[in-house]
């Protein structure tokens, strides 16, 4: 079981770095710690099985809005908007629109209040708030749109062409998916259920649209929470914005000597690995947890687009010093075992986040360097030249092939008009505004956060160090939460927070032992690699299961196989992470942290390997290997 309701944002799809919000979930487990840590005791009289006008568990009200498709009239049709709303208890301080990112997530999908906890945790967030989600146009509920072949795209090639015939699939209906036009569709609810001045919750996407929406209708604000945020002049077409700042927040990130077990420079290693897999793509066999193998090839696009959805999985930023070290060190089974994983663990369904309303609504805002009526056939040209005029350094360290990280790349083959749909001119309303932002959050830098703020002389900035995207629900150590909580009840937010722990500490050094090891390795030289093939298998398990609730096997670098029986526990059977050292047994979580602390009995077993048992707890390994003693 995973906890949906610490909600929001991930990539949408691997070379996308703007794309924005899913439920960020984590273990069960680890849902009663964050609730505890945010005192949602207090809240422990609320009706959990209170009757529903919609068929569940909490008292959410639904309804639907019908808008039209295109406003001018125009192009005929209308769209149903799906509406989810909780009415407040206790004193009534207003209402707040919970906005979910993307552009592609349907809110009320996303924040999902028919669930108690999910309710529970927006009430103590918002005391006092009606609480209002409903499905974006093209999202959820709200007549979703659907292009499978887009949905299943994961190399730039292909989401190029996917994104092509998908506009030909919408036909004209393809031009109503703006951000304006999604401005418009959340002020129709407003005025629907009644409300004059409302509160806006976004995040990543979701704050472009709330600002959207100030700049369209100031006099109905009554303030803005801001998470991840994403300015409304951006995403920038070429991702320049998020390359630049990649290196700054990755040494960030390994900051304090977090990283040296693996590497001593995770910026630099991750540039020169990037820009030589886009001079020479990596292309290799992994074995899967069936016994079959599957070609792998990652170059330089895949690289990136796993260090900047490692913002929103810890698992995944615990993997890539080691990984990326090692496929320096020539040792690149790591590297297509993990981007072989990144890839199957992105898959998402529409319902979840949809491909094709992404599309519609990044290829129809722009910017690109093109006008909205340029022909297709002209584009190329256009934005080649754009590119070849950029001054040094604007895609940070790295050479214009990282360019196709951002949207013009993308929607080259989206018909006319593509880009060029107006955002209201303002004036922004003078409300209160706090905006909140993880330290490594790499798809929508800080700086972004800073420039929102200094825009609103109420404006707060509230930086998380060494929390990720979607920093209000990434922050187990509640300190975020409660900033909102204090915020949203007129008090004054906390200016700063501690940095938070990892939940699992980033992988150390992965060794390479030849194929077919000629003796057996020493006891300590055994025990060296034991604990590199544990750690690396908590950060696995944490980057496919602990983070879904799911019980995805996960093959070992060289062999075995770790599964999930439960949201707390993972076994390994026959796990390799070098060759001839062989792990199996089962580790479960003994406290959740952060950091999660794991105990459990490990087999060690192999033909370079000094066999023998372990007993993992509090984070030491104690028993036999080779006959001899260990801890």
């Amino acid at each position: 079981m995973a906890l949906a309701a610490l909600l929001l944002v991930l990539l949408l799809l691997p070379a996308r770095s703007d794309a924005i919000a899913l439920p960020a979930s984590v273990p069960a487990s680890l849902l009663a710690r964050f609730h505890a840590g945010l005192r949602l005791d207090r809240l422990a009289g609320v009706a959990a099985n209170a009757p529903t006008s919609c068929g569940k568990d909490m008292s959410v009200v639904c309804s639907q809005v019908v808008v039209p498709l295109d406003r001018s009239g125009v192009v005929p049709g209308s769209v149903t908007l799906h509406v989810e709303v909780v009415p407040s208890i206790g004193v009534n301080r207003g209402v707040v629109f919970l906005l979910a990112g993307g552009p592609g997530q349907g809110s009320a999908h996303v924040f999902d209040l028919g669930t108690a906890a999910n309710v529970s945790l927006y009430r103590y967030l918002f005391p006092g708030y009606t609480l209002v989600a409903y499905d974006d146009r093209g999202t959820g509920k709200s007549g979703l749109l659907d292009c499978p072949a887009l949905q299943r795209a994961n190399t730039a090639d292909a989401e190029r062409a996917a994104t092509a015939a998908c506009a030909v699939a919408l036909g004209a209906q393809r031009d109503f998916y703006s951000t304006a036009d999604h401005a418009e569709d959340l002020d129709a609810v407003r005025q629907a259920l009644g409300y004059d001045k409302i509160a806006l919750y976004g995040v990543s996407y979701g704050t472009k649209l709330a600002l959207a929406y100030a700049l369209a209708h100031p006099d109905h604000v009554e303030r803005l929470l801001l998470d991840s945020v994403l300015p409304p002049e951006l995403p920038d077409p070429f991702s320049a914005n998020v390359l630049q700042t990649m290196p700054a927040t990755l040494a960030t990130f390994c900051a304090a000597g977090r990283c040296r077990a693996a590497t001593g420079n995770f910026a630099g290693d991750v540039t020169t690995l990037a820009n030589r897999l886009a001079a020479k793509p990596l292309r290799i066999a992994v074995g899967e947890t069936n016994g079959t193998k599957k070609q792998v090839r990652v170059d330089g696009l895949e690289l990136l687009s796993m260090v900047i959805d490692a913002d929103l999985n810890p698992g995944l930023a615990a993997e890539l010093p080691a990984v990326v070290r090692a496929a320096l060190r020539s040792n690149t089974q790591p590297l297509a075992r993990l981007a072989d994983l990144h890839d199957t663990s992105n898959q998402e369904t529409a319902v979840d986040l949809s491909a094709a309303l992404y599309a519609a609504t990044v290829c129809r805002d722009g910017p690109f360097p093109w006008t909205p009526d340029t022909p297709v056939g002209a584009r190329v040209a256009l934005e080649q030249s754009a590119l070849a005029a950029l001054p040094p350094g604007a895609l940070g360290p790295f050479g214009p092939w990282a360019a196709q990280l951002g949207n013009a790349d993308f929607c080259l083959g989206w018909p006319s008009p593509s880009g060029g749909a107006a955002l209201a001119s303002g004036p922004l309303p003078n409300v209160p505004v706090l905006a909140l932002s993880g330290g490594f959050d790499l798809r929508t830098p800080t700086a972004g956060a800073v420039s929102v703020v200094a825009r609103f002389p109420q404006g707060r900035l509230l930086v998380v160090p060494g929390i990720g995207h979607s920093t209000l629900t990434a922050d187990y150590s509640g300190c975020a939460a409660a900033a909102v909580h204090t915020w949203m009840t007129g008090g004054v937010p906390a200016s700063q927070c501690p940095r938070s722990q990892p939940l699992v500490t980033p992988v150390p050094a992965l060794p390479m032992l030849p194929a077919r090891p000629l003796h057996p390795l020493s006891p300590a030289a055994t025990l060296a690699i034991v604990t590199a093939t544990l750690k690396e298998a908590e950060a696995a398990w944490l980057m496919i299961d602990g983070l879904t609730g799911t019980n995805t096997p996960v093959p070992g670098v060289y062999g075995g196989r770790l599964t999930s029986p439960s949201s707390s526990t993972f076994t390994l059977a026959g796990y390799t992470v070098a060759h001839g050292v062989s792990l199996s047994g089962t580790i479960k979580i003994a406290k959740p942290g952060p950091p999660i602390q794991f105990e459990g009995i490990l087999i060690v077993s192999g033909s370079g390997a000094a066999g023998g048992v372990l007993g993992l707890r509090s984070g030491s390994l104690r028993g036999t290997l080779g006959g001899e003693l260990i801890g």
